[in-house]
C-alpha cells in the first residue's frame, strides 16, 4: 500500500471553514477506486491542527486521487489557501512476509 500522511495547520479563523470542507472529502475520496482509506483527524489539543491518513493500493491510485475534480476544487482551490503550512510524507506498509 502507498501511504500519505498529510499535517495541516489552518490559519486562524479558518479551521471550521477547513474542516467542514475535509469532512466532504472523506467519502468523496474513499469511493475511489485506487483509494483503500482516506481518514481526517483532528488534534484534540488544538483545532487548528489536521491529520490526514490515506492508504492507496499503489502509488497510482494516489496520483488518480490528485487529478480528481474534488481535490483540485476542494484541496487545492479551497483548503490549501488556508492553510498556515502542509506536509505530506510517503510510507509504502510493512507486509507480513
Amino acid at each position: 500500500m502507498f501511504v500519505v500522511a498529510a499535517r495541516y495547520y489552518t490559519k486562524e479563523g479558518t479551521e471550521e471553514q477547513v474542516a467542514t470542507v475535509l469532512q466532504e472529502m472523506v467519502p468523496i475520496s474513499n469511493a475511489e477506486p485506487g483509494c483503500a482509506l482516506y481518514v481526517v483527524n483532528r488534534a484534540l489539543d488544538d483545532p487548528r491542527r489536521f491529520l490526514l491518513y490515506e492508504q492507496y493500493h499503489d502509488r497510482a491510485g494516489y496520483e488518480a486521487h490528485t487529478e480528481t475534480g474534488a481535490f483540485k476544487e476542494k484541496i487545492l482551490g479551497t483548503v490549501v489557501p488556508l492553510l498556515e503550512s502542509r506536509e505530506r510524507d510517503f510510507f509504502e506498509t510493512v507486509e507480513p512476509a
